[in-house]
Parts: structure tokens; C-alpha cells; sequence
């Protein structure tokens, strides 16, 4: 029977019986799947991370540029994003920049002024005076007579040109501290010291912002300048300081007696033009009284003319007697005696010791 067995039986047993699958390489396979999964799913939570971390804002005092490698997408001013909510690439694909282009922004020179600590600067209080000047930590500059003096300012500005302020120049706020210093030893070497400190500050001050405009404007540096303020002081070594406390206490005491001359002069100017034009008030005044008295008078003569060349003689004698009664008003009694014909004079007899009334009493009365 084994002889004549069948080749189908040979076939089967040529074949390795299969092995069963172990459990435990099934439940390693089960959690790598499971590993697996979960690092996709995290992979895809830190995509959508990373993307969503490319939203930006831009308030509306803001402009802001895209720079991908470094270089800013488009030119001029379509590189300029304005307000609103925007998107790009997170860094280190690209990267956002923002300028305020409203702000107001600041720098402070950083030369002309004695040595101050930052502790010292937000204390609000001043180093102790050296015994002299120190050129190597005191900064201060040259007057255009010669003398030395302290000036700090600090420039108010604004960007116009967030562009050319951002990528024109490697620091551009660093090139607007360096005009601003420039202007301040620009602005001393032509001022006088007491023009500097006391006489004429406002000047000196509309001198810098003037100069600092004018290099920034040269430089293109793409901003405005709004306001410069300048502080000012002398040397603080104790006998240089001395001697300027002096000069300025002798100039506030020429002002002093300037002034009150001045407005002495003004009291007595003020006095002397009240009293001419009263004067001249009263001149006027008569002078238009003569003037009209004249014109009635006048006007009056002319009116009467034609009676006179009328009858002369009657004209005078009426003329007489409304004169004579003007005149005589108050007389008690008046007697007129008038020429005889014959030209001659009249005789007049006068009783002068007249009784006087008596006064009336009451018994008189009754």
C-alpha cells in the first residue's frame, strides 16, 4: 500500500506545516499601528499649528513688510501691509516687520552733556562736580566765543517712509542720533555762550531742529521731524560755576533796572501824551467855539447888512438902545437922554438921596 501511494499525497506532505501567529508579535504590530497613527495625527495638529501661527494684525498706526529670506516681498509701497489681520509663512520662512508711521518717536544725543549713571538719569538726580572737565566721560561743546557749555536735545519724529527707514540703512534710528549731534555741535559753534544760556535759547533751540532737519532731510532717511527739545547748562567745576553764577546774577540784575526803567519811561511817555492831548482836546475845543462864535457872528452881520444901508440912522439908534438894555439889564432905573437937534447938550438933574422903600412888616400888612 505504500508503494502505490498517490502523488497527491507526496505533493502535501512536501509542504512545511504553518506556524500559528504568537501573540505577542500581534500586539506589538497592533500598537505600532496605533503609534503610528498618532504621530500622524500629531504631525498634522503641529502643521496646522505652525500655519495658524502665521497670523498677524496691523494696527491702524502701523504699516508692516513681509521679508522671506531676508527679502522683503514686492516694492515701494506695495511691500506695505496696511491695517488689518494678515498671514505669511512663520518663521524661519519669513518674517514680519512693523513700523509705526504715526508715532511719535524719540532718540537723545548722546553728546555735549557731563557724565549721568542710568540709575542717576531715572533718579532725577546729577552726579556730584568733578574738580575739571574730563574729556574722556564729560561730553560738552564749543562756543563761537570760545567757551565751553553742556547742551542735550532730544528730536521728536515721525516715519514717513516706512521703506526706506527700515531697509536704507542697517540702523536708521542710530543715523538719526548722529544728525541730532551733529546739529547740537553744528548749532554751538555758532552761538555765544550767553546767547546759549540765558539771551537767546529759543534761538539756539530753532537752530538745531533747523540743522537736524536739514541732514535728515539730505540723508532721505524717510522721516519728519516734529519737535526738538534742547537743555543747556555752563561747566559744573566749582569755580567755573561760581563765576557764571555771577555774570547771570549780574545780568538778572541789569534786566532788573532795564525794566523798571522802561516802565518808568512808559509811565512818564504815558503821562505826557495824556496831558498834550488834553492840550490839544481844549485847543480844539476853542478853536471850533471861534470858529462857530465867528460863523454866527458872520452870518448874523449878514443878515442885518440890508437894514443898515436902509436907514443907517435908525439902524444905530435901535442897535443903541437893544444894546444899552442888554447892558443895563439889572440898573433899577434907566433914563435916556437923547440929543437935542441943534446938537447941543442936555441939562440933567438928578435927585440921588431918594428914601429908600421901607421893608413891608406884618403889622403893615394888617
Amino acid at each position: 500500500m505504500n508503494e502505490h501511494s498517490h502523488p497527491h499525497d507526496e505533493h502535501v506532505h512536501s509542504h512545511p506545516p504553518e506556524t500559528p501567529v504568537d501573540s505577542g508579535s500581534q500586539a506589538l504590530t497592533e500598537a505600532l499601528r496605533s503609534s503610528f497613527a498618532i504621530v500622524r495625527f500629531v504631525m498634522g495638529v503641529l502643521i496646522v499649528v505652525f500655519l495658524c501661527s502665521g497670523f498677524f494684525k496691523v494696527e491702524p498706526n502701523e504699516r508692516a513688510m513681509i521679508l522671506r529670506f531676508g527679502k522683503p516681498l514686492g516694492v515701494g509701497e506695495k511691500a506695505l501691509l496696511g491695517p488689518g489681520l494678515h498671514w505669511s509663512f512663520p518663521y524661519p520662512i519669513d518674517e514680519v516687520v512693523k513700523v509705526s508711521v504715526t508715532g511719535i518717536q524719540k532718540v537723545t544725543s548722546n553728546v555735549g552733556w557731563y557724565a549721568v549713571s542710568p540709575e542717576q538719569e531715572l533718579a532725577g538726580t546729577e552726579p556730584p562736580p568733578a574738580p575739571s572737565l574730563n574729556p574722556s566721560v564729560d561730553g560738552y561743546t564749543i562756543t563761537a566765543d570760545a567757551n565751553i557749555v553742556h547742551v542735550r536735545s532730544t528730536l521728536y519724529f515721525r516715519i514717513e517712509d516706512p521703506v526706506r527707514y527700515t531697509f536704507g540703512f542697517v540702523n536708521a534710528s542710530n543715523m538719526v542720533q548722529n544728525a541730532l549731534n551733529n546739529a547740537i555741535v553744528y548749532a554751538s559753534a555758532n552761538f555765544k555762550v550767553d546767547d546759549i544760556l540765558t539771551r537767546d535759547k529759543a534761538g539756539f533751540q530753532e537752530a538745531v531742529r533747523h540743522r537736524a532737519t536739514e541732514l535728515l532731510d539730505k540723508q532721505n532717511i524717510g522721516v519728519a521731524v516734529d519737535q526738538c527739545d534742547v537743555q543747556t547748562t555752563w561747566p559744573r567745576q566749582q569755580k567755573v560755576s561760581d563765576a557764571f553764577v555771577a555774570v547771570l546774577n549780574a545780568q538778572i540784575n541789569r534786566d532788573r533796572a532795564l525794566q523798571a526803567a522802561s516802565s518808568y519811561t512808559n509811565q512818564v511817555l504815558t503821562a505826557a501824551q495824556a496831558n498834550s492831548n488834553g492840550i490839544v482836546n481844549i485847543a480844539e475845543s476853542e478853536r471850533a467855539q471861534l470858529i462857530n462864535d465867528l460863523a454866527s457872528r458872520s452870518s448874523n452881520f449878514v443878515s442885518i447888512l440890508p437894514w443898515y444901508q436902509t436907514n443907517k440912522d435908525l439902524f444905530m439908534v435901535q442897535q443903541f438902545n437893544q444894546t444899552m438894555g442888554r447892558v443895563l439889564t439889572n440898573v433899577q432905573d434907566k433914563i435916556y437922554v437923547s440929543e437935542r437937534t441943534d446938537g447941543k447938550p442936555r441939562d440933567l438933574w438928578l435927585m440921588l438921596n431918594r428914601e429908600p422903600p421901607k421893608p413891608i412888616t406884618a403889622t403893615t400888612n394888617q
